[in-house]
């Protein structure tokens, strides 16, 4: 039972729950706010604190409000007009600090949806309901805590592992070797265990997570912790499956129309409303600044990106929008306000533009690309993680196969470009496999974690201000050190 006026420390979250409910999960959310006073009492509670951990995923913060991962990496800028948002900027310089604002709330939310989680996981035990609807939604939320917990191992490294309903006291930081023991991996089995198929989900369903979610996910905990054995054994049941195909078209995978494809393994289904009522500003924040405005343009495409792409590849005009081209009967003119050019060869060339992943087609206002559906695990990934699993455990031929359905996937047809790759040089198919992740799968939130895994960021971000030792972690928020009395210590050379 939850003790009224009992506060999270570790998060400084407040104990209530605002919870966008839908009768089909999609639609239209009335409001409801389920208190200390009046949690646990039914099924129906039971389902909209399932619905509140998902919705954590669509807050603002949750990614780290602007796409903080893909800023610090070589895949995006900060973007927006020159000059404006200092703040972010330190992202791209890799100039922050312990206090910074931003980290602060990006940590306190996560938390925020470890604690919604551990809601359904701990406080839905005794509801007199279904016992296969109870399961389900404790397994929809432990994938939730998994994917949750393994972003901030990533980011934070050692954190405070809670698994409670209610901690008793602040909890000191746990290795990132027992969360992903402990917490990551067991949940993502319970919920392999008991989630359904995609092709066992109705309609309505759509947006919840399922069996072939959890296993892409474990693969990819196990790719980051370089166990490929493990890796190929997730990648290739996901691919085993037949419950997933690469769209013919890699434009539309991204689009209104190619919501919840054949490719889709999770996305985060999201309305054009504000966040309380469905929304996601995800995609706003990256949005056309401008002329169309229809967002702030951040997290802009980098011309480091856009070079490394084979000649013709038509991933690139489906991933970038270029100032000038007509999208939804409007020339993209951009903002008029910005400078942001870089030197080629002795000449100036402007290369404001922006991400086309999250671009809401038909949008004729700055609230529709909230309803942008944020791609978190896609069919085409899967296929790129059990190439390289494959080949790091000397099956070349095979990861071939997974590797080229890619490629042959994004030439459409046309057998002039994207030739099929052919070496079985490990070192060779291994680039090879990294650079089509890279062009497949950009700001997607992949890059920046792909780098830390493969030990690439000192290389290939310490020209942009990344300083080995100490930014392979950010720091955790020095005001959840303060507050916990110096039970929390700090990552290495964050000092004050």
């Amino acid at each position: 039972m939850i003790t009224k006026n009992i506060k999270i420390l570790v998060t400084v979250a407040a104990i209530f729950i605002t919870v966008g409910c839908k009768e089909d999960f999609l639609e239209n959310p009335p409001l409801t706010t389920i208190t200390d006073e009046t949690f646990p009492a039914s099924s129906n509670d039971a389902y909209l604190v399932t619905n509140a951990a998902y919705n954590t995923m669509r807050n603002w913060w949750y990614m780290g409000g602007y796409p903080l991962a893909g800023i610090m990496s070589d895949d995006q800028t900060k973007g927006s007009e020159d000059g404006s948002n200092p703040d972010l900027q330190a992202f791209e310089s890799f100039t922050f600090g312990a206090s910074h604002g931003y980290i602060l709330a990006w940590y306190q939310t996560l938390f925020q949806a470890v604690r919604r989680a551990n809601i359904v996981i701990y406080g839905i035990q005794d509801i007199a309901m279904d016992d296969a609807v109870r399961n389900q939604y404790i397994a929809e939320a432990s994938f939730i805590r998994a994917y949750t917990y393994f972003t901030l191992v990533r980011v934070f490294g050692d954190v405070p592992m809670i698994q409670t309903l209610i901690p008793e006291r602040i909890e000191p930081r746990s290795t990132v070797s027992d969360i992903y023991d402990q917490i990551i991996i067991p949940d993502l089995l319970q919920s392999i265990d008991i989630l359904p198929e995609k092709s066992g989900q109705t309609a309505v369903d759509r947006g919840r997570v399922t069996k072939g979610a959890a296993k892409a996910l474990l693969a990819r905990v196990y790719l980051h912790r370089g166990d490929f054995d493990n890796t190929e054994k997730y990648a290739l049941a996901v691919i085993n499956s037949a419950q997933y195909s690469l769209d013919a078209d890699y434009s539309r995978v991204f689009s209104v129309e190619g919501q919840f494809g054949s490719g889709s393994i999770f996305e985060l289904a999201s309305l054009p409303e504000g966040y309380g009522q469905g929304g996601n500003q995800f995609g706003n924040t990256q949005g056309v600044r401008g002329t169309p405005n229809w967002g702030w343009g951040f997290g802009r495409p980098s011309w480091d990106y856009i070079n490394t792409f084979e000649p013709n590849d038509p991933r690139l005009d489906a991933s970038v929008i270029f100032l000038g081209e007509v999208l939804s009967g409007q020339v993209i003119l951009g903002n008029t306000l910005t400078t942001d050019t870089t030197r080629v060869d002795g000449a100036i060339v402007e290369i404001e533009c922006y991400n086309q992943k999250v671009y809401v087609e038909g949008s004729t206002a700055t609230a529709d690309n909230f309803g942008h559906n944020r791609r978190i695990l896609r069919y085409a990934d899967v296929l790129l993680m059990a190439a390289e699993a494959l080949n790091e455990n000397d099956n070349p031929v095979q990861a071939l196969i997974y590797l080229n359905m890619v490629r042959e996937r994004a030439r459409g047809g046309n057998a002039a470009i994207l030739p099929d790759v052919t070496t079985t040089d490990k070192a060779l198919l291994r680039s090879a496999i990294w650079q089509e992740r890279r062009v497949e799968l950009a700001f997607e939130n992949l890059r920046y974690y792909d780098l830390k895994r493969q030990n690439r960021m000192a290389e290939v971000l310490g020209p942009l201000g990344f300083t080995s030792g100490k930014n392979e972690l950010l720091p955790i928020p020095q005001q959840e050190i303060d507050l916990s009395g110096g039970i929390l210590e700090q990552n290495q050379n964050y000092g004050l």
